[in-house]
């Protein structure tokens, strides 16, 4: 993995985190969180995460959460997807928020959340328990939604062994919840300068395919 590449992009996404305006709404896609629930026999899957499901400096309909949704229709399977992705988000600013978009019934939760975390520092103990509390809070108000966490890695400038912490949070959480683990959500993106965009971090719309792909391999074995 070029790591020279992701460094750059986490730089980028760190002076991302500042600015008041983002290219993406902070929830979108076919429905929205806000949206008060009218009665459907469609089941709902909630992608909740950062700048990468939020698909930064892409049209919604080029992210993964809304390619999921062109799967789900051309298969004929009922359920909508909502992307709840918001840039710059870590997990304790998630950990407050998912109650606000946990309003509406939800059937399936995709997790997507740690690497602003990683890109600050932030001690892995205090990621792991912020992951822990949103995961505690679906299940507690939807008991039978089925939640799905996106694993993250992180490049070693924070060093070798912050690194290796991070990285273990994700199977540890999905051994200790048995809820299905995506390994490494970037696999086969990360790190390749022809599916990210400049800043070396966010995938382009050819990335995003792979993202989805990568989301669909555990998606389908719950659907």
């Amino acid at each position: 993995m070029n790591w020279s590449i992701i460094l750059v992009g986490f730089v980028f996404l760190m002076s991302c985190q500042s600015q008041k305006k983002e290219t993406n709404t902070p929830i979108a896609s076919s429905e929205t969180a806000e949206q008060v629930v009218q009665p459907s026999s469609k089941k709902t899957i909630l992608f909740f995460g950062n700048s990468i499901t939020a698909g930064y400096k892409l049209d919604l309909s080029e992210a993964f959460p809304a390619l999921i949704q062109e799967r789900l229709d051309s298969l004929g399977l009922g359920y909508r997807t909502v992307n709840a992705g918001l840039s710059g988000e870590t997990t304790a600013s998630g950990n407050s928020r998912v109650e606000w978009v946990m309003k509406n019934p939800m059937d399936i939760f995709v997790l997507e959340l740690g690497a602003n975390d990683g890109l600050r520092g932030i001690s892995t103990a205090e990621t792991e328990k912020n992951l822990s509390s949103i995961i505690e809070k679906v299940k507690q108000k939807y008991p039978t939604c089925k939640i799905i966490l996106a694993g993250m890695m992180i490049p070693p400038n924070m060093g070798q062994e912050y690194a290796d912490s991070f990285q273990q949070i994700y199977p540890a959480l999905a051994e200790k919840y048995q809820i299905p683990l995506i390994p490494f959500l970037l696999e086969g993106v990360a790190g390749d300068p022809a599916l990210n965009l400049e800043d070396g971090i966010h995938p382009t719309p050819e990335g995003h395919q792979i993202l989805a792909e990568n989301v669909w391999q555990v998606l389908v074995t719950i659907l």
